[in-house]
């Protein structure tokens, strides 16, 4: 009876630490769709952001 309890203990643990690894990943992922969302944002929208910085920093 022993060895099945240790058993099915080793296996709740191993689930356990699949939900954790699972939910890192999926952190990982969320932080890379921001970076991707960011870049791309920036690639498209730096120049006009450049243009008002340095009429910003011209009125100065």
């Amino acid at each position: 009876m022993s060895n099945r309890m240790s058993y099915l203990s080793a296996l709740i643990a191993s689930f356990n630490r699949d939900e954790e690894g699972q939910g890192l990943a999926e952190y990982a992922l969320i932080l890379a769709l921001i970076a991707i969302v960011a870049i791309v944002a920036l690639l498209f929208l730096g120049g006009q952001i450049s243009k008002i910085l340095s009429t910003i920093g011209a009125s100065v």
